[in-house]
């Protein structure tokens, strides 16, 4: 293994897993940290954890097991990959996790970088955008566990980190390579050891992960993952070959429990051509809901079944006042948990899940221990197989194009 990864949600590391593997490299997405060593083939192997909304002390915790186990498959460069949009609380998680890793690699010049072009993520002047708006104008200022309130990702990182955060300006990316790591050397001089870099396009990208070909850590999302396989490939270390893949035929079941913008619109767009079945809050929170049901309900639809708990941000917000944000959270997370399962059971061979929790959630409920990266759905969303007879398609919130879940159904069973 060349490049272990560290990612602290499932969808954000088949996100990475995806960049990877249309890079070139061999990528396996393990659930957790496995307990025994990785196959020979692999060239990149992605740890996923649950961790971004754990607190501070367990996520850095199961961070560092994971960095163990990669260390121990004998990979020489590791990234820390956390959303495009910097999902954090002022606490962290993603300050604290990365200076732990850095303090385990006697790192000294660590790149921040979540910029993801494809999907409007950018970072200018330290500044993280979507689209044409600020992070803190986008949406993200509701998140209902992370809502990102500061644009500034040097601010929004300092009140997470012991030490001062350094910026590499998007004129220097511009420069190429050689002007970033002049840049990260200065920014190390003046006692910066995480330093956040603009990147507005895929080629800043690909500059940045040029500049940090002998780094041993990198952290961003899975853009800043863009240049690195071809720092290993110069040095006659990819294999070229990548791994076949084949569609799935069978059932096909999609559940959604994001309530970003963009999984919203899909959802309604979704449920006007095909059979949708929300799954309310206070339903839920009392005892109304019975995943077997559920499942019933969905194995009787014709077309793409969608069970969804998708709601608006004052809905979310009067649930939360009315129940407790984390009660709620629980609840439907073992509700999608058991769904999951549930449907597989029945023989479900194509499931598709919108939204980060959620996807953690059917991924733990499964008892998946490792997933095949294969073609890519959209930009930063992969299929991915699971066994013999399932195939997973795991988005993030605000991933994946209007007719999202019709897409994703059509393409899972496709040959490609």
């Amino acid at each position: 293994m060349l490049l272990g990864c560290i990612g602290d949600d499932f969808t954000g590391s088949g996100d990475l897993g995806n960049t990877l593997a249309k890079a070139g490299m061999r990528a396996v997405q393990y659930v957790g940290v496995p307990d025994g060593p990785a196959a020979p083939h692999v060239e990149a192997g992605i740890v996923a954890l649950k961790s971004r909304s754990l607190p501070v002390a367990e996520a850095v915790a199961q961070s560092r097991a994971a960095l163990d186990w990669l260390r121990a498959q004998g990979c020489t460069q590791y990234l820390f990959k956390y959303c495009s949009t910097f999902d954090s609380t002022r606490e962290g998680n993603i300050g604290p996790v990365a200076e732990a890793l850095a303090d385990a690699l006697d790192a000294t010049r660590v790149i921040v970088c979540p910029a993801f072009p494809a999907t409007g993520r950018s970072v200018y002047l330290g500044h993280l955008f979507v689209q044409d708006r600020l992070l803190n104008e986008s949406g993200m200022q509701h998140h209902p566990l992370t809502p990102m309130t500061d644009p500034d990702i040097r601010r929004w990182l300092g009140h997470q980190v012991r030490g001062s955060v350094g910026h590499v300006a998007a004129a220097v990316v511009g420069q190429g390579a050689e002007a970033v790591r002049t840049a990260l050397d200065a920014e190390h001089a003046k006692g910066h050891r995480l330093i956040v870099a603009d990147a507005i396009t895929d080629a800043d990208l690909v500059t940045l992960g040029q500049g940090a070909a002998d780094l041993p850590l990198i952290t961003g999302g899975s853009g800043i993952a863009m240049g690195l396989p071809e720092n290993f490939r110069a040095r006659g270390l990819l294999s070229g070959s990548a791994a076949a893949w084949r569609g799935q035929a069978g059932p096909v079941v999609a559940l959604s429990g994001s309530c970003s913008a963009a999984t919203r619109d899909q959802v309604a767009r979704h449920a006007a051509r095909h059979p949708a079945h929300e799954i309310k809050a206070g339903a839920l929170m009392a005892g109304e809901i019975d995943a077997e049901a559920l499942a019933d309900w969905a194995m009787a639809q014709d077309g793409i079944p969608l069970l969804y708990s998708s709601a608006d941000p004052d809905a979310v917000r009067r649930a939360q006042n009315r129940f407790g944000t984390a009660q709620i959270a629980t609840r439907i997370e073992a509700l999608f948990a058991t769904l999951a399962r549930t449907l597989v059971a029945r023989g479900v061979t194509r499931l598709i899940s919108a939204g980060g929790e959620t996807s953690g959630a059917v991924v733990e409920g499964l008892r998946l221990a490792q997933l095949e990266i294969g073609p890519e759905i959209a930009p930063g969303v992969p299929m991915m197989r699971a066994g013999d007879a399932l195939v997973v398609a795991l988005k993030s919130g605000n991933f994946g194009g209007p007719e999202f879940f019709t897409d994703a159904a059509r393409m899972m069973e496709a040959p490609q």
